[in-house]
């Protein structure tokens, strides 16, 4: 049978989500749990590969199992043999045409950002950060460019490996809690580093060192050079991977508690 799990973690702990060499990776210590539950090797997909220091609230992974456990030991059994920083939050017996990835109709992220002129001690590893105040209006308007379908290879890593950079982005809002800056994206796909590149540039226009407009012109010269440097992960989160209900999956969707 396929079984579906949500997963949380804290990406400051790991090498990134995708198996490594050193065994040191959130798949690899999930796998290895869940080998310890169902008795057998486990090979574990998810809807999207996260970078070393970006964390998740709402990772959605599957795994294929010859063997019947109740669903509620597929979440306390394999949280008792994963270590502090990951979590199994749900899990849900589905379709085997299922699949984590290809199923994904669309992806949410949400970036945190400190602005303040110390950089932050004990939110280090969970927030971005910022030393100099920044024009959130002027930054709203210009990720209202970001909008709809564009190629986005100005904001693109040189290693992504998509087939085309193509993407369609729904959602690019921008909110403010007290020095916190909060940046929401959902797209139908994102290509590597495309949210932290976005969140670079985005404080680009925030200090004021380009105007607004900057951002469409980016979108139509797709060159990765002219953009500004990849943002620090630490303040990345993975918090929804949306499928179409027929799938009868739980909520896959949760957000960083800021107000």
């Amino acid at each position: 049978m396929r079984v579906a799990l949500g997963i949380e973690y804290d990406g400051s702990r790991f090498c990134g989500w995708q198996s490594q060499p050193s065994k040191e990776a959130v798949q690899d210590h999930l796998q290895v749990a869940l080998a310890q539950m169902a008795q057998h090797e486990v090979k574990v997909s998810a809807a999207g590969r996260t970078d070393a220091g970006v964390h998740a609230l709402s990772q959605v992974a599957h795994f294929d199992t010859t063997t019947s456990r109740p669903q509620n030991a597929w979440v306390r059994g394999v949280n008792a043999f994963l270590p502090a920083g990951v979590r199994v939050l749900w899990a849900s017996e589905v379709d085997p045409e299922f699949h984590a990835r290809f199923s994904a109709e669309r992806r949410s992220y949400q970036y945190v950002l400190q602005v303040s002129p110390v950089a932050p001690a004990v939110l280090s590893g969970r927030v971005g950060w910022y030393h100099r105040p920044l024009d959130i209006d002027a930054m709203r308007k210009a990720a209202s460019y970001l909008l709809g379908e564009h190629d986005f290879s100005a904001f693109r890593a040189s290693e992504c490996q998509a087939k085309t950079p193509i993407k369609h982005l729904i959602q690019a809002d921008i909110r403010q809690f007290g020095n916190v800056v909060l940046f929401e994206f959902t797209a139908s796909a994102f290509l590597h580093h495309m949210v932290r590149n976005l969140v670079g540039s985005l404080v680009y226009v925030g200090k004021g060192e380009h105007p607004p407009e900057w951002m469409q012109v980016l979108l139509l010269q797709k060159d990765r050079r002219l953009a500004a440097p990849t943002f620090m992960p630490d303040g990345l989160y993975l918090t929804g991977v949306h499928y179409d209900p027929h799938w009868q999956l739980p909520v896959c969707r949760r957000t960083v508690p800021l107000g």
